[in-house]
């Protein structure tokens, strides 16, 4: 079995990182969180631990991520999170070194992709290679990326949305926007404070995105009860906020994810635009989930959109399915260091 976990695929997202094997498939789904001890400067937890911490730890401890807007902010951080990832997927007795594959947004520059491979191999990898999303997302839900047809795929993370036309197995137009899932929930933060005058945390409004959030108005509203602080009173206080005001709060980064698919689309090729046409628009990632998103990017476009399977899961099934078949792969996807 050994022989099957010398290989990982880690889609190392800006919310969550995941990582896969090869015959095992999803081992592991955890926040990309790392909780730190101010005072001696030690990691003291990651993943699901270290998320509960966030806005609940005293002065000397912080809980942050190391990623922003899907790349590394705080390198040593993020090796240490890499690290523990890795050792927890591989098992115990497992003495080799693993070959890791990174998934990177489409927009990373050089510089940031060395990082990714610099931290993947000190954080005990025998080699890496880095990829770019989109691709991974394409593989992920089955999209046969070699044939010389025009597929378009939008994934949607936490940090940043990548929008790319795949065709003969290279990406022909891309665009990568840092505006996703946590923009969108800062958004939502927003206009509860200008319209409640409440403070709600970032993990509230995630819940609220994902309970009642919606990119399109609906006919049969849904309605959540939010609790957090009154900004007057400096007191706890309960409200009652709607999908169609949801709609309303996170138009504005909609509408950049909406111009995101639209650049990239007048970018490409007629030839490919007939293929997109004909196919509609793939979307994955978690932000993707949101309720209506495909129904909103065909209002704007004109082009059919449809959520992938397993939207969440794509870009590290993409890994692990690169993986398995890597010499046919390592050709087109894998970007020089």
């Amino acid at each position: 079995m050994a022989f099957f976990t010398r290989k990982l695929g880690i889609d190392l997202g800006t919310a969550n990182t995941l990582v896969f094997v090869p015959g095992r498939g999803i081992v592991l789904n955890e926040p990309s969180v790392v909780a730190v001890n101010m005072i001696d400067n030690k990691i003291i937890a990651v993943g699901n631990d270290a998320k509960d911490m966030i806005g609940k730890t005293p002065d000397h401890i912080i809980a942050y991520r190391p990623m922003r807007d899907g790349v590394i902010a705080d390198y040593r951080v993020t090796e240490a999170m890499l690290r523990y990832y890795i050792n927890k997927a591989l098992k115990k007795w497992d003495i080799f070194k693993p070959e890791v594959m990174i998934s990177v947004p489409a927009g990373v520059t050089s510089t940031e992709r060395r990082a990714v491979v610099e931290s993947a191999i000190k954080a005990g990898a025998k080699s890496a290679f880095v990829v770019k999303e989109p691709i991974l997302a394409a593989i992920g839900a089955g999209i046969p990326i070699y044939e010389a047809k025009g597929h378009m795929i939008v994934d949607i993370g936490g940090g940043t949305t990548d929008v790319a036309v795949i065709s003969l197995g290279g990406i022909v137009a891309s665009t990568s926007v840092k505006c996703a899932g946590n923009k969108i929930d800062q958004a939502i933060a927003d206009y509860i404070k200008k319209t409640f005058n409440l403070a709600i945390g970032d993990q509230t409004a995630e819940e609220i995105k994902i309970k009642v959030g919606c990119a399109v108005p609906l006919d049969e509203e849904i309605e959540m009860t939010i609790r957090g602080r009154d900004f007057m009173s400096g007191l706890p206080r309960t409200a009652t906020i709607s999908s169609n005001e949801i709609v309303k709060a996170i138009e504005h980064e909609l509408r950049l994810i909406v111009k995101a698919i639209k650049d990239v689309l007048q970018n490409t090729p007629p030839e490919l635009s007939a293929d997109i046409i004909d196919k509609g628009i793939t979307m994955t990632g978690g932000s993707s989930i949101l309720r209506e998103l495909p129904e909103l990017v065909y209002r704007k476009t004109g082009v059919k959109a449809v959520l992938a399977k397993d939207a969440l899961y794509c870009v590290a099934k993409g890994t692990g399915l690169a993986l398995e078949h890597l010499d046919v792969y390592k050709r087109s996807i894998i970007s020089k260091r």
